[in-house]
């Protein structure tokens, strides 16, 4: 089954029921489908064709759905941007993707206006707010203006890609990762036997559209199961449980930061007052915080594991033994066998208990990165994709994450390669070399701290480290701790050992200018 059969399929189940809840608007699953369609016959009318690459840089809106299904009904494919992106980090994926449209809001393409001249296969910048600067050539609703049924329909298959979505790079630039039509829909339907998913169920998202989880599972999960979404632009600690309610939510998707944070907030009356029954997220938790919070909220903890690459990979189960710190066990879908092993740097499998590579194998693994064989070659080998992640499985099958192989940082959410912020430390004009770490942090995932070796006789101040980053970073990944240094330990060839500096010491923090103390607003989240 492909992308627009599933839409089909779900729209034909119930079309006046409502598909879309987004701020004080409710799309029903008839007037959802009509716009993907006008959307998809829209692109065909500008001469956009199948195979044709869309680069998108929307927050959390209807016409981001709109835009990723029709250009995915008509043999298009969608490439998202993260909105946070600065324009170096956006000049990259759009000479990569070498899209014929782009698509943003004001901001977003202020942002990126300075690059539209060095895209030779750009035809049209298209925007969906109504500029009086005209940033836009295009006018996105227009769109409304043609046929709801689609028009000259396109064969499409299983393997044909419906989305391009870069990933942080371990040693150079991000990479594109190639989804298939299956792989969401194959997502979709193993979301509704993994979290027990029906067409009663509203599925809540406040994660971003331009990240592979709200797409896999909460778009593709409310699809599968003829159930419906609520959207939401963004995570707010304070107005969480008051949206939860307000839409009668029944189960949402989370970041490890966003269950620490709500566990935060003040015990209330009204915390067990909602019909949420399960919340699915990563990473794992410590037993204790998903007891204190499932026994607080009232509702089913299941953590897991998946990539960009793979949205199949392992679940707890929702009625079984949840293990703690377990990512559970491979993840089920009826028409396919999904195999994960553990395996030792020579590819063979490892017995119980012993840590090495986590690989997986099923249809819904990436036929690899765009435009980049020579990456592709290295995660893919005999059909088995190689995650770069360290892990094992006990005797009775479950499987536990330990680290990651890579030199990837998780903050907020978000992965990133330490090199991308390397190289914009080190191009700063009083640094002669710089390192970059991720350490642990209250919130989970990771916090950013920088290592500078200054050049000979210069003084740096802290404020122009961080000064020079905000401005061309993503605010996710500019440093948090900054430490000054002599010297960084290095191998014969003069690489940092990053694993040393980790080890150097139990506090990281310890003795380091944190920026959060230097800001007035040290609040990443909206509270």
């Amino acid at each position: 089954m492909n992308i627009r059969e599933l839409l089909e399929e779900s729209f034909q189940k119930n079309p006046k029921k409502p598909f879309l809840f987004f701020k004080d608007e409710e799309i029903s699953y008839e007037a959802f489908h009509e716009n993907v369609y006008r959307t998809a016959n829209w692109f065909k009318q500008l001469g956009i064709g199948k195979g044709d690459r869309v680069c998108v840089s929307l927050p959390n809106c209807p016409e981001f759905l709109y835009i990723w299904l029709g250009l995915s009904c008509m043999g298009g494919i969608i490439v998202p941007i993260n909105i946070a992106y600065k324009e170096n980090e956006s000049d990259y994926v759009l000479k990569n993707s070498e899209p014929v449209a782009l698509v943003g809001n004001r901001e977003t393409l202020g942002v990126m206006k300075n690059i539209y001249s060095s895209l030779p296969g750009l035809k049209y910048v298209i925007s969906v707010e109504r500029d009086e600067n005209d940033l836009g050539t295009l006018d996105f609703m227009s769109f409304k203006k043609e046929n709801p049924q689609l028009e000259e329909i396109s064969i499409l298959s299983g393997d044909d890609i419906s989305s391009i979505m870069y990933t942080s790079g371990t040693t150079g630039p991000p990479k594109g990762v190639m989804v298939t039509h299956r792989a969401y829909v194959c997502c979709g339907q193993g979301y509704t036997y993994w979290a027990g998913i029906t067409e009663k169920d509203r599925l809540y998202t406040c994660l971003p559209l331009y990240h592979a989880n709200a797409q896999y599972y909460s778009t593709m999960g409310s699809l599968a199961a003829g159930g419906s979404l609520v959207l939401i632009n963004r995570f707010s600690a304070s107005r969480f449980w008051d949206q939860i309610r307000h839409y009668e939510a029944t189960i949402f998707n989370f970041i490890g930061a966003m269950l620490i944070i709500l566990m935060k907030q003040s015990e209330s009356p009204q915390d067990r007052q909602h019909r949420v029954r399960v919340a699915y997220g990563t990473p794992a938790l410590d037993k204790e915080l998903q007891d204190h919070f499932e026994e607080r909220f009232g509702l089913t903890v299941l953590t897991g594991y998946a990539l960009t690459e793979c949205p199949f990979g392992t679940i707890q189960p929702l009625k079984g033994v949840r293990k703690p710190k377990s990512i559970g066990l491979p993840r089920y879908h009826p028409e396919f066998i999904n195999r994960v092993l553990v395996v030792d740097e020579e590819g063979h499998e490892l017995p119980p208990n012993q840590v090495g590579e986590l690989i997986i194998k099923n249809p819904t693994v990436t036929p690899g990165y765009f435009r980049n064989p020579e990456e592709t070659n290295k995660i893919l080998r005999d059909g088995w994709l190689h995650t770069g992640d360290n892990g094992f499985r006990d005797e009775e099958g479950y499987y536990y994450f330990v680290d990651r192989k890579k030199d990837v940082i998780r903050r907020r959410g978000e992965n990133f390669s330490s090199l991308e912020i390397e190289e914009v430390l080190n191009a700063h004009p009083k640094v002669l070399e710089s390192a970059v770490i991720g350490i642990p942090s209250e919130f989970s995932d990771e916090e950013v701290k920088a290592y500078i070796i200054p050049k000979d006789g210069v003084v740096i101040r802290p404020a122009e480290i961080f000064d020079w980053c905000e401005k061309r970073l993503a605010r996710f990944k500019v440093p948090r701790y900054l430490e000054f240094r002599e010297s960084l330990p290095n191998t014969p060839t003069h690489r940092v050992e990053k694993y040393r500096l980790r080890q150097e010491r139990r506090d990281l923090t310890e003795g380091c200018i944190d920026r959060e103390k230097m800001l007035s607003d040290t609040s990443f989240f909206i509270n």
